[in-house]
């Protein structure tokens, strides 16, 4: 698919995004906000589908990526977008920067702005940090890349356009999120952004990895209501997406699993389990992959996974992300 005209962009943006100048989580992102990026996001899948993917949309912008947690997919994809787009992308990991030397996160930052940064991208695990960054930085632009176990909205983004493309609407898809909820960013972002769509969500996982409000029948604070099913032979059943959740072991306390045999035998998605479901449900997981305890090896890769594509989707999306936040849509070229 083609980008719209110039003109149609512009207008798109203006409506969609207006000032906004972060994207810290989909909380407050309304359904029109949500379409604006998906429909950019589709022309510059048409830019990664050319042989000559470079662009001069933003030329002369400058973005960092600042990564306090270990990352691959989110950290290239967004330096591969910033670079089609012809912005300076510039890394910097926690290890071997200041921060070694006591150098405070809004130290580093301010210097960064000092730079003349046009756009930050944080991965921190503290929930709020970029949040605290978007306060305190007048001329420079966050974006979240992921906070603690609080948000990933451009996770949560990537994989509404990868069900949006698979199933042409979100409105009253049925999607089962499988697994580690408690410690899931990933989670919290798509149950924003599925509700803001239209879309009914179904939790599913072990009751010691699912908020205990829910599992009590109450809300999350401030959260959209959703349904939780910890029986995912009952869960699966008549749905339309399956998005499986990474393990999170690194976050989890002892105790809060009886083994990994047990977690394999009542919540691995199976070719059993993905019976279940819809035909040619779409079989999601936002990585990396531990094959075999959370999905299947046979499914991870057969016809129904869109694993791969959520990956080509995630750069698209940030590119779109990029676009918007530093030009509002309104330059005159945009993929020429």
């Amino acid at each position: 698919m083609s980008l719209r005209t110039p003109e149609q962009t512009t207008a798109q943006a203006q409506t969609g995004l207006g000032t906004r100048r972060h994207v810290l989580d989909l909380d407050d992102f309304t359904n029109v906000e949500i379409d604006t990026v998906l429909d950019v996001a589709e022309g510059m899948r048409e830019v990664l589908g050319r042989s000559i993917k470079k662009v001069p949309s933003l030329r002369g912008k400058v973005v960092f990526t600042l990564f306090y947690e270990a990352s691959t997919r989110t950290r290239v994809s967004f330096e591969q977008a910033g670079k089609l787009l012809s912005a300076d992308v510039i890394n910097i990991s926690a290890s071997g920067s200041s921060a070694e030397k006591g150098e405070s996160l809004l130290n580093t930052a301010l210097t960064l702005q000092a730079m003349h940064a046009d756009l930050l991208i944080i991965r921190h695990p503290h929930a709020g940090a970029p949040y605290f960054l978007a306060r305190h930085l007048e001329h420079t632009s966050v974006v979240n890349a992921g906070d603690g176990r609080h948000a990933h909205p451009t996770q949560a983004l990537l994989d509404l356009m990868t069900i949006r493309r698979h199933l042409g609407s979100l409105k009253d898809a049925k999607v089962v999120i499988v697994g580690d909820v408690l410690h899931s960013r990933v989670a919290r972002s798509n149950i924003w952004g599925l509700a803001a769509a239209g879309a009914r969500v179904v939790l599913s996982g072990p009751p010691t990895l699912m908020p205990r409000e829910l599992l009590q029948g109450e809300h999350l604070t401030g959260m959209p209501p959703v349904e939780v099913e910890t029986d995912l032979d009952k869960a699966i059943e008549d749905t339309d997406v399956i998005m499986a959740l990474r393990l999170q072991t690194e976050r989890q306390t002892r105790g809060m699993l009886p083994s990994i045999r047990e977690y394999t035998r009542r919540w691995l998605i199976t070719p059993e389990r993905y019976r279940r479901a819809k035909p040619n449900a779409l079989l999601m997981h936002p990585g990396p992959l531990n094959e075999g305890i959370e999905i299947s090896s046979a499914l991870a890769h057969g016809v129904g996974s869109g694993i791969e594509e959520q990956v080509s989707n995630g750069v698209a999306v940030r590119m779109a992300l990029l676009y918007l936040l530093l030009t509002g849509g309104a330059t005159e070229e945009i993929i020429q």
